[in-house]
């Protein structure tokens, strides 16, 4: 998780286990290719732990792994 998605998550205050939960049970809305890297960045909705609607963006690194970009409160 970058520091700027850490940022924006105590702005809204939302909790780790508040983006897990949108990740997993969420769905990919959109896809946008990085106008300076070049990567793709995917745009996830889905709900935290109270039912609340939270939008994750993240990409993949090169181990494969989810890096969270940004979140936010919809």
């Amino acid at each position: 998780m970058t520091v700027h998605a850490e940022d924006e998550m105590d702005d809204d205050d939302l909790r780790v286990l508040d983006v897990e939960r949108a990740v997993l049970v969420g769905r990919i809305v959109d896809r946008q290719r990085d106008a300076r890297t070049r990567e793709w960045k995917y745009v996830v909705r889905g709900q935290d732990l109270d039912g609340n609607a939270v939008g994750v963006v993240g990409k993949l690194s090169s181990a494969g792994r989810l890096v969270i970009i940004t979140t936010y409160r919809e």
